[in-house]
């Protein structure tokens, strides 16, 4: 850790550095003992320094999901659907379990970043390759939650009252340009409606168990494919 501080303080500070420092402090001393001066410390710097690149903790926290998202693997080429699914959910749970506090950050959050929402755009992108209808495939994403990301509980809260799917109060030209950066996601939101209301509940799991029902799902979702499910 000497090591690494001494080169973090000899490198130029930047957005990258800051949070991936904050990433190794979480990693060693807990999520809940970060603050913008320990992590100020740990990079030889002054607190105001940190805020050039990020502006609160909040952002820290956004930044450093990022970094976690951006260890998963991306979508394995030539594998039959259920396999490329599989592989990359495990391979999110693999970042999340070198990450313990990352869970509790993202069940933390109102709402995903571009990030992960870059992420769950190509979940979906992966079932609807395989042959999923969008009609299945948004009634899978809800049957997986957080499963998505590598472990059980949901993503996200609830809007707030009154609040709907960014792809469905925008203006025409930044509708567009939301379809065109997450076809998927603005596929889904603009032609199905969500329960606001409806929430998945919480619970614990082990990795036999995260995989045993990973593996139910998966097996079916496919055979819902196969039979051309519909929820109508």
């Amino acid at each position: 850790m000497a090591q690494q501080v001494d080169t973090a303080r000899r490198a130029p500070l930047t957005r990258d550095l800051v949070l991936r420092a904050a990433v190794e402090l979480a990693d060693g001393t807990g999520i809940d003992a970060l603050s913008m001066r320990k992590l100020a410390q740990a990079l030889g710097v002054v607190p105001m320094a940190l805020y050039k690149h990020v502006t609160n903790k909040e952002e820290l926290l956004d930044g450093m999901l990022d970094v976690v998202v951006g260890e998963i693997d991306p979508p394995a080429a030539g594998e039959d659907w259920q396999r490329a699914v599989r592989q990359r959910i495990l391979s999110a749970r693999r970042a999340l379990l070198r990450h313990p506090w990352a869970s509790r950050v993202l069940e933390s959050r109102t709402a995903p970043t571009p990030v992960v929402l870059a992420y769950l755009d190509s979940m979906m992108g992966m079932f609807r390759a395989g042959g999923f209808s969008v009609d299945l495939t948004h009634h899978v994403m809800h049957a997986m939650g957080s499963r998505i990301m590598g472990f059980s509980q949901e993503l996200f809260g609830a809007p707030a009252a009154g609040g709907q799917d960014a792809a469905q109060d925008v203006d025409p030209e930044t509708a567009r340009q939301l379809a065109a950066r997450l076809p998927y996601i603005t596929e889904i939101t603009t032609r199905v409606a969500h329960d606001d209301a409806s929430v998945v509940g919480s619970g614990c799991d082990d990795q036999f168990e995260f995989e045993f029902s990973l593996d139910l799902l998966l097996d079916g979702f496919e055979r819902l494919r196969r039979e051309g499910w519909t929820s109508r």
